[in-house]
């Protein structure tokens, strides 16, 4: 029997790249697509890739025929909003997937910090799990809700867990350089992402005062079980899709590539998106529309300091494809199903 799967803010990108994924779910059935700013709308015409592949039309959000007809809703909205949604969805018993960050932080004095508005639903900040298969699969196998992780930290975490468990690793002077592609800022109009502005132009931006620097931090003091100390700094790249992290970690005594490059290997063994690259590095292209990170890491030993390096699609992996990794977690099915697929290239 099919599961029963909504989508909430379903004309977005990270909507829209579900609902591409969903329809070649072999285990899913679509019920409804919410979108209520553009309400009414068929789902081909909002994303011309889906013709033929889904009829649907989106509608506007009723959360009592949502709650009722769902075995699994997913939040794709701008923060501040699923914080709303979840308590009633979860009281109708089904499993929500929020895809923004309104449960990614613990704390929800953090969260207020960084995201400059209350959290209307502190109580259920403990019980979210952080969604990155790779780091808390048990946990998300028995959630009922799953707090999808961002792009950049999806990347960085991937990046850095296996150096920073080496004993020869800082925890401290960490820096993470990052790139994404354009269509990590959504789908809204906006000056700072308009052609013109962001064509042959890279820069840098919210330096020293992203949101996903916090969640990179926590995410990393649970795996570790120690605070980390470490500077994050996106860069708008005048690209579509994709994420980059190049992070450096300073090295407390000698250690050899070989080795490190080992422990990636072993760290990573049978995870089904995770691919360790040796004689290669990692580059977006080689992700592009796949639920893959690509990750590799190299040693300056003059410098003593580690460069880990990922590569994801920030769309799949960074955020829909991790979400319908997750679903299959929470639900039982085998973790790449409707999932496991090459990317494209060029």
């Amino acid at each position: 029997m099919s599961v029963r799967v909504s989508v909430v803010g379903a004309s977005g990108y990270g909507g829209g790249e579900l609902v591409r994924i969903l329809t070649g779910h072999p285990e899913v059935e679509i019920v409804h697509l919410a979108a209520d700013t553009h309400a009414g709308q068929p789902m081909d015409a909002l994303f011309p890739n889906l013709k033929t592949f889904t009829g649907r039309r989106t509608e506007e959000l009723d959360l009592s025929v949502l709650a009722s007809d769902s075995d699994v809703v997913f939040l794709a909205l701008p923060n501040g909003i699923a914080m709303d949604l979840v308590p009633p969805l979860l009281e109708a018993g089904a499993k929500v997937i929020d895809l923004g960050a309104d449960f990614r932080l613990k704390k929800a004095e953090v969260y207020e910090r960084w995201y400059k508005i209350p959290h209307r639903s502190a109580s259920y900040l403990e019980e979210a799990v952080y969604g990155l298969p790779e780091l808390n699969r048990a946990a998300v196998r028995g959630a009922r809700l799953v707090a999808n992780p961002g792009c950049y930290p999806t990347a960085a975490l991937i990046a850095l867990s296996p150096v920073l468990r080496h004993p020869a690793a800082s925890r401290q002077g960490i820096v993470i350089d990052a790139k994404s592609g354009v269509s990590g800022a959504g789908r809204g109009l906006s000056l700072g992402t308009h052609f013109s502005e962001v064509n042959e132009n890279v820069k840098p931006y919210n330096v020293a005062a992203h949101r996903h620097a916090p969640e990179i931090a926590q995410e990393l003091e649970v795996a570790l079980g120690e605070p980390v100390a470490l500077t994050f700094t996106p860069h708008l790249i005048p690209m579509t899709r994709g994420i980059l992290v190049t992070a450096y970690v300073p090295l407390k005594e000698d250690v050899s590539e070989g080795e490190l490059v080992g422990s990636y290997a072993e760290a990573y063994a049978g995870e089904p998106f995770v691919r360790v690259l040796s004689g290669e590095l990692p580059q977006t292209k080689a992700t592009l529309g796949s639920n893959f990170c690509d990750v590799a890491i190299r040693v300056d030993r003059e410098a003593r300091v580690a460069i880990a390096m990922a590569a994801l699609d920030n769309l799949v992996k960074g955020a829909s494809g991790q979400a319908v990794q997750n679903m299959n977690l929470m639900l039982g099915f085998p973790e790449d199903l409707g999932l496991r697929w090459p990317g494209l290239y060029p």
